[in-house]
C-alpha cells in the first residue's frame, strides 16, 4: 500500500470530500463521477486504499486515471460496439483506440450531485436516447460508515421499451511486489486478441483466485464466473488488507493485473464481456433486461483493516 506524504494542503476546485471522521473521500462529478481518492489520515500521512487520482487527471476530467469509476449501462466491451436486441440494430460510437465502446457512458459524462452531506454524496447521471436508442437514469450514493466506504449504484429505464443493461463499479487498487488476492470463483472466460470472450473454462491452476494468488504474478484482463461476491486483498508487507463485499446482481468479477504497473483492479460487475451478443448461446451473461420504468440497484462495500 503506498503512503502519500505530499498531501495538498487546498482541495482541487474539481472535487468534492465527504469525511466520517476516520476516511475522507474526494470525488469527482464532472470527470464521470468518479472517486478521486479513498483515504485513511494517520500521524499527518495518507493510508490509500484505492489508487488516488494526481492533479493533471484530476484537471483533465480523466475518469480513467482515477480511484473507481462506475459502469453504466454495461460493463467491459461490446464486440465493434454493435448488437441485436428485440429486433434493433444498436451501433454505438466507436475509434481505433476505443472500438468496442468500452464502459458504456457513465464514466465518459459529468454526473449531478443531488446531495451532499458529511458523510454521503449522492450523484446522478441521467442519459438521453442517442445511439444508444433507450433513455435512462442512474445514480450513485458514496457513503463513509466507520471508516468503509460503500457504494451503491442503480440503473432505472426511462423509456417505454424494455432496455438491456449491466452495471457494475471499476475500482483501482495500489500494487505492491506481496499484494495478494483471494476471491472465491468457479470458472473464468478465455479471450481473444481483443479481449473478448471465447471459451468459459476452470480458472487456471497455478493462480486460481479461489486460493488466491500474488498480482505481481500474474496477468489478468479476465472475467471470472461463479464469484461468492466477496474478495480480500492483502498488503503483508504493511500489514494491511481490505475486505469486499457485494450484492447480487454483481455475480462476476473483473480482474486486470497489467505487469508492472503499480495498481491492478478487482470490479465487480453485473454481467460478461459482451454479454448482449452472446444472450442466445445458452450461458448466464449476466444480461439484465429492465421493463419501463423498472430499476435495478448493487452495492460494494470496501472494508479496511490494518495490523496494529
Amino acid at each position: 500500500m503506498t503512503k502519500n506524504s505530499a498531501v495538498v494542503a487546498e482541495q482541487h476546485p474539481e472535487l468534492i470530500s465527504i469525511s466520517d471522521g476516520i476516511a475522507t473521500v474526494e470525488v469527482a462529478p464532472a470527470a464521470g463521477g468518479a472517486v478521486a481518492s479513498y483515504r485513511w489520515w494517520q500521524d499527518g500521512s495518507a493510508v490509500d486504499w484505492l489508487r488516488p487520482a494526481d492533479q493533471a487527471a484530476i484537471s483533465r476530467r480523466d475518469a480513467g486515471a482515477m480511484a473507481c469509476f462506475p459502469l453504466v449501462p454495461y460493463s467491459n466491451r461490446i464486440r465493434g460496439g454493435r448488437f441485436e436486441f428485440a429486433g434493433r440494430t444498436v451501433a454505438l460510437p466507436s475509434r481505433p483506440e476505443d472500438p468496442h465502446h468500452e464502459h458504456g457512458h457513465g464514466w465518459r459524462r459529468p454526473w449531478t450531485v443531488m446531495r451532499c452531506e458529511a458523510g454521503t454524496i449522492v450523484l446522478r447521471y441521467r442519459h438521453i436516447a442517442d445511439s444508444w436508442p433507450w433513455s435512462y437514469e442512474a445514480r450513485q450514493v458514496i457513503s463513509l460508515i466507520d471508516g468503509g466506504l460503500v457504494i451503491a449504484i442503480s440503473v432505472r429505464n426511462l423509456s417505454d421499451t424494455p432496455m438491456p443493461a449491466g452495471f457494475g463499479l471499476h475500482p483501482y487498487f495500489p500494487s505492491t511486489p506481496w499484494t495478494h488476492v483471494q476471491a472465491p470463483v468457479s470458472g473464468m472466460w478465455e479471450t481473444d486478441a481483443d479481449v473478448l470472450p471465447t471459451r468459459h473454462v476452470p480458472p487456471p491452476a497455478g493462480a486460481d483466485p479461489t486460493t488466491g494468488f500474488d498480482v505481481s504474478e500474474t496477468d489478468f484482463d479476465t472475467v471470472f464466473t461463479g464469484w461468492a461476491r466477496r474478495a480480500r486483498i492483502s498488503w503483508p508487507e504493511h500489514g494491511r488488507q481490505l475486505d469486499i463485499e457485494a450484492e447480487a446482481p454483481l455475480d462476476f468479477l473483473v480482474l486486470y493485473t497489467p505487469p508492472g504497473e503499480p495498481f491492478f483492479c478487482a470490479e465487480p460487475v453485473s454481467n460478461i464481456t459482451d454479454a448482449f451478443n452472446r444472450t442466445g448461446d445458452g450461458i448466464n451473461t449476466g444480461c439484465i433486461i429492465l421493463a419501463p420504468g423498472q430499476m435495478r440497484s448493487a452495492s460494494v462495500r470496501f472494508t479496511p483493516s490494518q495490523a496494529l
